[in-house]
């Protein structure tokens, strides 16, 4: 109980306030796969003697960079739009964390937008990004699996917003990108992308990544 009161205040510091309410008993269908197809496969691949040893999704952060959104208002308000969009969850304003004077930065000045998705909307996100956004990038191959960190999370990025189906091109103010974090329990980067892969990540064949 302890625990899930400070996750519920670190939610609210990393989020904002405004998250879409989940009805009651609602269980995300990617939720329902973990527990049911991904927690057993994983146990057999590296024979874990109990249940907490297999790894976890924890979070996913979306972060999109607006080098000038100090100057450009609209811009930014747009980029929280579509981010409270495809997520459901208020976005929060990323701010500099000191001044860089040649690039006219100041600390504090708005600098873009990022949202912490944990529990149903993590699912939900994590669910419709493999899916239906990943495979509407163009000329999509796979997403590389080199670009984990030593610690069991994994990194990528998207380079246009609108491969997401909630976001209508005619209404974009600017095409941009940003970039996606997994954050898991895993120990190994070998196990997070085993993990991942058992969502449905669509990693890109070895082959082809030798290629390139």
């Amino acid at each position: 109980m302890a625990k899930e009161k400070q996750d519920s205040k670190s939610e609210k510091k990393d989020k904002g306030a405004e998250v879409t309410p989940v009805p009651d008993g609602y269980e995300p269908r990617l939720s329902i796969q973990y527990r049911n197809e991904v927690v057993p496969a994983l146990m057999k691949r590296f024979s874990y003697k109990n249940l907490m040893q297999v790894p976890r999704m924890e979070k996913v952060i979306l972060n999109v960079g607006i080098g000038d959104a100090h100057q450009e208002q609209k811009l930014l308000e747009s980029v929280l739009d579509e981010l409270r969009t495809i997520t459901g969850q208020a976005p929060v304003v990323t701010r500099a964390r000191k001044s860089i004077s040649n690039f006219k930065l100041r600390e504090g000045m708005q600098v873009g937008a990022r949202v912490t998705l944990r529990r149903a909307h993590m699912w939900e996100f994590v669910d419709k990004l493999f899916n239906l956004a990943v495979p509407r990038i163009r000329d999509f191959r796979g997403l590389p699996d080199r670009s984990f960190d030593g610690r069991g999370n994994y990194s990528m990025g998207i380079k246009e917003q609108i491969v997401f189906p909630e976001i209508d091109y005619d209404k974009v103010e600017r095409i941009h990108g940003m970039d996606i974090t997994f954050v898991t329990t895993a120990r190994t980067d070998e196990e997070a992308k085993a993990l991942l892969e058992e969502l449905g990540c669509p990693f890109r064949k070895r082959q082809e990544t030798n290629a390139a």
